[in-house]
């Protein structure tokens, strides 16, 4: 991820495209469910273990919750960028310029149209290495059109250096 203070300011002027959808959270549950068979587990050894499970998996589920709250797929006059991370050695803003982008694309499935949570690919012409690819993305059906719409405008423009 690049942390650069430039994009990191730009991070606060974006425009918002698209956040992670509740279908990104259903990991957090199933952890949680399994932290209540574990606390139940504990109270049978002692009253310390189970409020060491108890921290623990709060201190865990909560992280969890609050990194996939972190993601935000945003764009700009340079480009689209995804800004994510909640610890100061993990927070960090990563994308694709404008001129760099291939295409967007989304991942259509029963379930993604079911469940109203997309996958979505900013691809760089270039390489691989440096697309945008996010799972259980609320709205991504209609960032990926934003994009893509955008990105031709500028190309009509000529306003891709």
């Amino acid at each position: 991820m690049d942390n650069s203070p430039e994009l990191n300011d730009t991070a606060a002027h974006g425009t918002p495209l698209c956040g992670k959808a509740w279908t990104a959270y259903t990991g957090c549950v199933l952890l949680a469910i399994v932290m209540v068979f574990a606390l139940r587990l504990a109270f049978n050894y002692s009253e310390l273990a189970a409020a060491g499970v108890l921290a623990a998996g709060t201190l865990l589920i909560g992280y969890r919750v609050l990194v996939i709250r972190s993601v935000q797929l945003y764009y700009d006059d340079v480009g689209v960028w995804v800004y994510s991370g909640i610890l100061p050695w993990s927070r960090g803003v990563r994308g694709v310029k404008w001129r760099d982008i291939d295409e967007a694309t989304y991942v259509q499935s029963f379930r993604s149209w079911l469940l109203r949570s997309w996958t979505i690919r900013i691809g760089h012409r270039f390489t691989k290495a440096s697309e945008i690819v996010l799972n259980d993305m609320a709205r991504g059906r209609e960032a990926v059109a934003f994009v893509n719409q955008r990105h031709q405008q500028l190309i009509r423009d000529d306003r891709l250096a």
